[in-house]
C-alpha cells in the first residue's frame, strides 16, 4: 500500500463528519472512496496551479491524497508542491507534462484549472485514461466542445464535475431562490437578469521575452502561435506576482483565443442559477439578441482585427429568449447577481445577500420543510469535492454535471458570438446549431494547433 493510502476509515470517517458530509459514503459500501482496498482514500492530481488550482486543491485535502501535480510553469509548480507537501506530509510528484499524470494507474480522479482553452483536451484524455474528473468552470472553450465531453462521458462512464461552486459551496442563497421561484412566491416568472460586471480595456500590451520557467509553447498548446505579450506593472490581489496586462497567466480570460470575457467567467455561474430556476437546464433560448456592447478592437468578419490588446467585450446587454417567453438578460450594468421578476413580486440574489419582499415575507410564510433540499436533489455538500467524491463512489453524476453546465454555457458563447458578428442569433436548441447562418455556425468550433489535438 502506498503512502498515500495509509488513511484509515475511522479517520476518514471523522473527517468527512466535521464538514456534515457524512453522508457521502453509501450503506453497504465495502471501502472508502479509493480503488484498492478498504482503508484507501481516492487519490488526486491537479492539472494546471496557479490561483483556482490551488484553491480547489487546498479545499480537497480532507478528502483526498495528492499523489501528483502538472504545470507548465516550473515557478509555479515548484511553489505548490512545497504548499502541498506541507498540507499532507508527503511530497507529490511534480511534472511539466500532464500527460504524466494521465499514465500513472494509481492516481483516481485529475482536478483541472488550467486556462480555458486547455479544458476540453484534457479532460477528454483523462476520462479515456480511465480518470473521474473535476473541472474548473467555464468548462468548455467552444459549443461543439461541450457536445464532445457529453459524449465521452457517456462513452466512458466516469464521473466528472464542473467547478461552478454556486451549486454547492457559495450556494445556500441560490438554493433558497430557486425554491422560492418553485413554490411560486413570484408567481409566473416574466424576467430575469444577470449582471456580470464588464471589463476593462487594455493599453497596447508590447512583445517580450517569456518569463523564466515558463513554457510558452506548451502554455498556448491548441491555441495559435503567437508571441508573449506583457506590461512590467504586477497585478495586486487576486493573482497577484503576474503582469497586470498580459496574453497569459490571469489575464488570459480577457482574450477569445483562450477564454470568453466576462460571459464565460461570471456568466457560467449566475446564467447557471438563472438556468437552473427556470427550469431549463436541458432546453435552451430560441434567440441571443446583442442589444448594447462595446469590443476594445475592431472587429472583421468575426475575428479582432489587432492582436495586442484585449479583445473580449467590455461593457454589453444581451437579451436572450428563454423557454416559456420568459427574457433573460445578461447585462454588465449595475450590481453583481440575479433579479428575477415574476407576475407576483421579484427578489435580488447574490453571493452576500437574497433581498426583496418574497424573502421578507418567509418569516411568516416559510417554504416547505425540505424543499431546499429538494432543489438540490438530496443532502446539501458544503464542499463542492465531497460531492464530487460522492459521485465517484455512488458512481452518478454530481450537482455541477456536464449536461446542465453546457446547456447554460451554449447562451454565454452564442452571446461572445453575437458580438463579434454583430447581429441576432436563431438558436434551435434541439439541434444544437445556429439557425440560417453559416458564418455564425463557424465559431461554434476552433480547430486545434496542430501537435495539440484531442488524443482519442
Amino acid at each position: 500500500m502506498s503512502g498515500f493510502q495509509q488513511t484509515s476509515r475511522r479517520q476518514f470517517l471523522q473527517g468527512v463528519a466535521a464538514t456534515g458530509v457524512a453522508s457521502l459514503l453509501l450503506p453497504g459500501s465495502q471501502r472508502a472512496f479509493g480503488y484498492q482496498a478498504a482503508n484507501d482514500r481516492p487519490v488526486f492530481a491537479t492539472i494546471g496551479l496557479r490561483n483556482q488550482g490551488w484553491s480547489i486543491t487546498n479545499k480537497s485535502f480532507q478528502f483526498a491524497d495528492f499523489a501528483a501535480l502538472a504545470d507548465v510553469d516550473s515557478n509555479v509548480l515548484g511553489v505548490n508542491v512545497e504548499r502541498v507537501e506541507k498540507k499532507q506530509g508527503k511530497k507529490p510528484d511534480a511534472y511539466k507534462d500532464y500527460r504524466k499524470v494521465l499514465d500513472r494507474k494509481d492516481i483516481d480522479a485529475v482536478m483541472i484549472a488550467t486556462p480555458d482553452h486547455w479544458h476540453t483536451k484534457i479532460a477528454v484524455e483523462a476520462m479515456y485514461a480511465g480518470k473521474d474528473v473535476y473541472c474548473e468552470k467555464p468548462l468548455t472553450l467552444t459549443i461543439d466542445e461541450g457536445k464532445l465531453i457529453e459524449k465521452v462521458v457517456k462513452e466512458t462512464g466516469r464521473v466528472f464535475q464542473v467547478g461552478t461552486m454556486q451549486r454547492s459551496e457559495s450556494g445556500q442563497r441560490f438554493l433558497q431562490a430557486i425554491a422560492l421561484i418553485r413554490a411560486g412566491r413570484i408567481g409566473t416568472v416574466k424576467k430575469v437578469t444577470c449582471g456580470i460586471n464588464g471589463m476593462v480595456a487594455s493599453p497596447v500590451i508590447p512583445k517580450t521575452s517569456v518569463p523564466e520557467g515558463l513554457d510558452w509553447d506548451f502554455w498556448l498548446g491548441p491555441a495559435p502561435k503567437v508571441d508573449y505579450r506583457a506590461l512590467p506593472k504586477l497585478r495586486e490581489g487576486y493573482g497577484g506576482g503576474v503582469p497586470l496586462y498580459s496574453n497569459c497567466h490571469y489575464s488570459f480570460r480577457n482574450w477569445h483565443e483562450y477564454s470568453g470575457g466576462k460571459l464565460t467567467d461570471w456568466g457560467a455561474h449566475h446564467v447557471d442559477i438563472a438556468s437552473w430556476a427556470l427550469g431549463a437546464s436541458d432546453t435552451g433560448p430560441s434567440k441571443v439578441t446583442p442589444v448594447e456592447y462595446s469590443l476594445p478592437v475592431e472587429y472583421k468578419d468575426g475575428h479582432p482585427v489587432a492582436d495586442d490588446q484585449y479583445n473580449a467585450a467590455t461593457s454589453f446587454k444581451i437579451r436572450v429568449d428563454m423557454p416559456n417567453d420568459v427574457e433573460m438578460i445578461i447585462t454588465s450594468e449595475g450590481d453583481n447577481g440575479i433579479l428575477f421578476e415574476g407576475t407576483e413580486g421579484r427578489f435580488f440574489v447574490n453571493r452576500g445577500k437574497i433581498v426583496g419582499k418574497p424573502v421578507e415575507d418567509l418569516k411568516d410564510n416559510p417554504l416547505p420543510e425540505g424543499a431546499i433540499e429538494e432543489v438540490y436533489g438530496g443532502k446539501i455538500s458544503k464542499n463542492h469535492t465531497a460531492n464530487f467524491i460522492e459521485g465517484m463512489n455512488s458512481r452518478k453524476q454530481p450537482i455541477s454535471d456536464v449536461w446542465s453546465h453546457n446547456r447554460m454555457l451554449e447562451i454565454c458563447h452564442l452571446s461572445n458570438i453575437a458580438m463579434r458578428l454583430g447581429r441576432e442569433l436563431k438558436w434551435d436548441a434541439a439541434k444544437r446549431q445556429i439557425v440560417g447562418d453559416e458564418q455564425a455556425n463557424s465559431f461554434l468550433s476552433r480547430e486545434a494547433r496542430k501537435g495539440f489535438e484531442i488524443n482519442m
